[in-house]
Formats: structure tokens, C-alpha cells, sequence
């Protein structure tokens, strides 16, 4: 499974969270609890939960279902992951604020010609080379509609926003041996099931060649787990209050290892 961030997506309309949005004031009836709300009761989670699995598994190029599968499956880890958030200064300091990683237009605060204009080797020069370089947009990441808890919808929004982030922090691109090696970094550090699920069957559809980098000694699956396992999170991490740092210094910071270079 994949995490597409593919030009075609259709960006959110609203903010996953609204502070200006009062459940208290919904017509009789109406049970949102944040403006994208979708509420489900268990049999519609549990049917949601199997059929956008089976999706990914048949078509892993499907966002919509990789979103659905991981919002109705991931409650524990996102409770978890909100505690390890609320156990940080810095953590605690990005669930109140609630940042998004979008651009101006998109409800962020995210200027990307300012971000090309930061000196090479930045962060925030990296993102937008890696931006760039995908044809990518962060305003086209799925809004999470699916998680009842509003803080805890904001942590799944948090980390689906970061994916991108990992990938620059991780030194990898966007074909399947980039995306498992990000895949099972992200599980050892947030514990979803859909990035388990993913880390797994994804490099199962590995080429023969990537396969070899990916299981050799010293291969990008050792780095992963060695890297997932040892690093500070990276949702507690204020990446926009951090764009001009160098990106060397944003990893030895987050103890994350530079990246194998294989052939």
C-alpha cells in the first residue's frame, strides 16, 4: 500500500479541525463532531474496515481506501501516538496550535516560493525540490473524516501531512522501494496497522533488483527498522517553525541516520 499524494487527488475543502465549529449547534440529528465528520456506528466501521482493505490489497494505488482503512483501524495507535504527543513539550505545543502543512490557499501557512528560495541543503528547500520533483501539492492530502475523536482526528491529519516530510527525511522517492522503506519507518513510530499492512504486502510487489537492496546487509530494510525504532518521532517535530534549518542538522537532531546509498 501506498500513500499517493497524486496530482488527481482532490484536496479537502475545510479543516479536518475548526475551532470555530460548535457540535452544540448542529441541527436535531446531526452528530458531526468536526466539520468533515463522518460518524460511523460498529457494524458500518467493521464493513468500511474489510472492504477498503481487500481494496488496497486489489488496487494499493487507491488513496481513498488507503484513508479509509487507516482512520477505521487505527484508534488504538492514534491514542497512543496523542499521549506520546501530549508526554512532549513540543508535541504538546502542536496539538494545541493544530498547524496544518498546506499552502496559504489551502488553509496552511505554507508559502512554497519562499520554501524554493531557501538556501540548498534546507529543509524547507528539500520539501519543495521533493515537491516539485512528484509533481506534488500538500494541499492534495486527504482530509481524515472517519475518526470520531476530533484531537484524534487531528493526529491522523498530522501524520498523513508529515508522510511527504518522512520521505525528505528519509532520503527515499516515491516507487514501491521508497514507499515501504517510509512505510515501515512510520510503523515503528506510530504503530498503525495500515502502515504495518502496508510496510509488509508493498514489498512483496518489490522488483527483483529492489528486492536485493531491500534485504542485503546493511539494505534499506535494515535501515528502516534500525531508523523507525531508534528515531524521536517525527509528529512532535514543528517542521514549519524549522524550514531554514539544514536538513543534516533536522536529522541529527531526530536521530535519524542518512539514508544507505545502493546501487
Amino acid at each position: 500500500m501506498t500513500s499517493s499524494n497524486a496530482s488527481s487527488q482532490e484536496p479537502g475543502d475545510t479543516l479536518a479541525i475548526d475551532d470555530d465549529f460548535d457540535p452544540d449547534l448542529l441541527p436535531l440529528g446531526d452528530i458531526r463532531r468536526y466539520p468533515n465528520h463522518r460518524p460511523l456506528d460498529c457494524g458500518q466501521r467493521a464493513f468500511l474496515a474489510v472492504g477498503s482493505g481487500v481494496a488496497c490489497l486489489a488496487a494499493p494505488w487507491r488513496d481513498d481506501m488507503i484513508s479509509a482503512f487507516g482512520e477505521t483501524t487505527g484508534e488504538w495507535a492514534l491514542r497512543r501516538l496523542r499521549d506520546d504527543m501530549l508526554a512532549n513539550e513540543e508535541g504538546r505545543r502542536i496539538l494545541a496550535e493544530r498547524p496544518r502543512i498546506r499552502t496559504v490557499e489551502g488553509g496552511g501557512s505554507i508559502d512554497l516560493e519562499a520554501l524554493r528560495r531557501l538556501p540548498e541543503g534546507s529543509l524547507g528547500r528539500a520539501y519543495a525540490d521533493f515537491l516539485d520533483r512528484y509533481g506534488y501539492s500538500p494541499d492534495h492530502r486527504r482530509t481524515v473524516c472517519f475518526v470520531d475523536d476530533p484531537e484524534l482526528a487531528y493526529v491522523m491529519q498530522r501524520y498523513r501531512e508529515i508522510h511527504d516530510l518522512n520521505h525528505v527525511l528519509l532520503g527515499q522517492g516515491t516507487d514501491f522501494l521508497g514507499e515501504v522503506v517510509v512505510k515501515w519507518f512510520e510503523a515503528f513510530q506510530t504503530g498503525l496497522p495500515m502502515c504495518v499492512t502496508g510496510a509488509f504486502l508493498g514489498s512483496l510487489r518489490l522488483r527483483p533488483k529492489q528486492t536485493r537492496r531491500y534485504l542485503q546487509e546493511g539494505g534499506y530494510l535494515a535501515y528502516a527498522l534500525r531508523t523507525g525504532s531508534d528515531a524521536d518521532l517525527t509528529i512532535n517535530y514543528y517542521f514549519e517553525r524549522n524550514w531554514h534549518q539544514p536538513l543534516a542538522e533536522v536529522r541529527q537532531q531526530l536521530r535519524i541516520e542518512e539514508p544507505p546509498n545502493l546501487k
